[in-house]
């Protein structure tokens, strides 16, 4: 397809279409894959710098779409969450399907781009590409709590949110998922307002368990840190209760990976 029409005779001409290893919607893994967008010979010009940016917006046209669907449950996400209006979900089902992806930009080529979290499937049309910004951040936004229903699922969200906010993966990172579930199971959401954290220990983990909050240390002041190069510990409070949560000693990167949350934390 060069172009899609719209009613009142505009016409949207798509500067391109994705390469990708799936081929259906529902096979696409939740959170996106590695893949190629292809630019057309007359919109390669405006590639040019698009190297200098770590992240970009992709806006494309999901043709396998229903477009009569306006109200859906999250499926892919949680079987057993609620019904949301389309407008109120990044559901493919929507009336005109433009998907707003934003992806990590790993390469550019004379005629294409490497992209990593895309969740186009192969073929899918390209309508244009726009940066991400700094000015894009809203750093505590109020959203929805739509956990996703399994727990490696739950699991590859928070690695993908800390790597997004800490930048590299380290001991700090490992700790602050696995806390993130355990106290995810205890009081919810971890994004809630009224949950607060007093975290003594590690910077890096300080960091990750900040990124994954969203919690500020004003307005409302809902985290305070202390470094401690002796021990990681982190004390979680919400309506009344408290959970501690102390790292075991002896602890590396390879045994936190391994190691369950019951037996990385010392629970109190």
């Amino acid at each position: 397809m060069t172009e899609l029409t719209i009613t009142d005779g505009s016409v949207i001409r798509p500067v391109g279409y994705v390469e990708s290893p799936w081929q259906t919607t529902l096979a696409v893994p939740l959170g996106g894959v590695a893949a190629i967008i292809h630019i057309k010979p007359e919109y390669q010009p405006a590639l040019y710098r698009i190297g200098d940016h770590s992240h970009l917006w992709i806006l494309s046209w999901f043709g396998q779409a229903d477009r009569s669907v306006l109200r859906v449950v999250p499926s892919k996400v949680n079987s057993d969450l609620p019904k949301h209006g389309v407008f109120g979900l990044r559901s493919a089902a929507r009336p005109n399907p433009i998907a707003l992806t934003l992806v990590k930009l790993e390469k550019v080529g004379e005629d294409r781009i490497y992209v990593h979290d895309f969740d186009a499937v192969d073929g899918t049309l390209v309508l244009d590409i726009k940066p991400y910004f700094e000015a894009d951040i809203i750093f505590s936004p109020k959203t929805p709590y739509l956990p996703p229903r399994e727990y490696q699922s739950r699991k590859a969200l928070f690695y993908k949110q800390a790597l997004a906010h800490h930048g590299e993966q380290c001991l700090g990172l490992e700790l602050a998922v696995k806390m993130a579930l355990l106290v995810e199971n205890h009081f919810g959401q971890i994004q809630s307002p009224y949950l607060q954290l007093r975290v003594e220990g590690d910077a890096c983990l300080a960091d990750v368990l900040q990124g994954l909050t969203r919690a500020r240390l004003a307005n409302p002041a809902r985290f305070i840190y202390q470094n401690n190069s002796l021990r990681n510990r982190v004390q979680w409070f919400k309506n009344g209760q408290s959970l501690t949560l102390t790292v075991r000693p002896d602890v590396d990167i390879n045994t936190a990976s391994q190691l369950s949350e019951q037996e990385l934390f010392i629970q109190e």
